[in-house]
């Protein structure tokens, strides 16, 4: 991993003009955490950098450094012309959200591709992957750290956001001895540990925690499958001042039951389509296995998939109705 660092750390600083930063789609603390950071980072090399992404950031992620300067018109890259792309916590183009955009490209990019998910393609020239880390974020962490690279208060924020937001705040079980120790390093560094709890965590809204009570009033357990799960159809929503940043979390929690090893959340999002959450803390259990049916993946304790489609009650279980 050393020289491949090296050898992204040259290209970069050596041969990129026009750098484009990209976070997946619908962006959650990791992705963004290490965008943002990256952005800083490429710009204290004197790299000329763009931060992109499909869609907007969450209004919680605001506070993230350089977050206000996410674009999402896809002409920049028609007008700009980027001989870099660079992907943080995507297993492949498409699900970052960048594919229409590369196709306004008139030469191939170089594309780095920076990443923790055992389920990732490998699409980069460069594929900076590491299964082994808790976060994107600890990836970026450890690379920065090979390079040189010198981890300023905004970038340790950065950093520290995805971290926390991906062990959920170093309680799940993607919380390692590295997680940990990185963690403190980075607040050491002058990442702001109250800021993100305060605008990742503590910034339930009344009707956010009526759709969380709504949820949990509706959880079925299936014995035989060792399963427990909930539904949030887009009917819940209404009336209710929600996004769909605001049911999320609600995966996380059930992991207390004590009734179930696979806690699943099916949630339909605005766009059409069924999204999984999928948790377990028990080992021997693999709940990627289970996304992978489904054509997600993720992490064998930590899952998820989106499938088109919508939720509906048959037979005293939720199914979901594909077109």
């Amino acid at each position: 991993m050393q020289q491949l660092a090296h050898q992204i750390h040259a290209h970069l600083t050596t041969h990129a003009k026009r750098v484009v930063v990209v976070p997946h789609k619908n962006p959650d603390g990791d992705t963004l955490g290490a965008a943002t950071a990256f952005l800083e980072y490429l710009r204290a090399n004197n790299v000329q950098a763009t931060l992109w992404c499909k869609t907007a950031a969450s209004v919680a992620l605001q506070f993230l450094p350089n977050a206000h300067e996410l674009k999402s018109d896809p002409a920049i890259w028609e007008r700009e012309q980027f001989d870099t792309v660079c992907f943080f916590d995507a297993g492949d183009i498409i699900f970052a959200g960048a594919a229409d955009a590369m196709q306004l490209l008139r030469t191939r990019p170089t594309i780095i591709n920076f990443d923790h998910h055992f389920t990732n393609k490998k699409f980069g020239i460069y594929n900076f992957v590491d299964t082994a880390a808790a976060s994107t974020t600890e990836v970026l962490y450890n690379y920065f750290g090979i390079v040189g690279g010198k981890i300023t208060a905004p970038i340790a924020t950065s950093l520290l956001a995805g971290l926390m937001t991906d062990t959920g705040n170093f309680s799940n079980p993607a919380t390692t001895e590295t997680a940990l120790a990185a963690g403190a390093m980075l607040v050491r560094a002058g990442g702001n540990y109250a800021a993100i709890l305060g605008y990742t965590y503590r910034n339930k809204t009344t009707d956010g925690l009526k759709l969380w009570g709504t949820a949990l009033s509706r959880l079925i357990i299936k014995p035989e499958m060792d399963l427990a799960y909930t539904v949030i159809t887009r009917a819940d929503m209404a009336g209710l001042k929600v996004s769909d940043n605001d049911v999320e979390g609600v995966s996380n929690f059930m992991v207390a039951l004590g009734e179930a090893k696979i806690i699943m959340v099916l949630k339909e999002t605005q766009d059409g389509f069924v999204k999984g959450s999928l948790r377990t803390t028990h080992e021997g259990v693999d709940v990627s296995e289970m996304a992978a049916q489904f054509g997600g993946g993720g992490h064998k304790k930590a899952s998820g998939f989106s499938v088109k489609g919508k939720l509906e009650m048959k037979g005293g279980d939720w199914i979901i109705v594909t077109e």
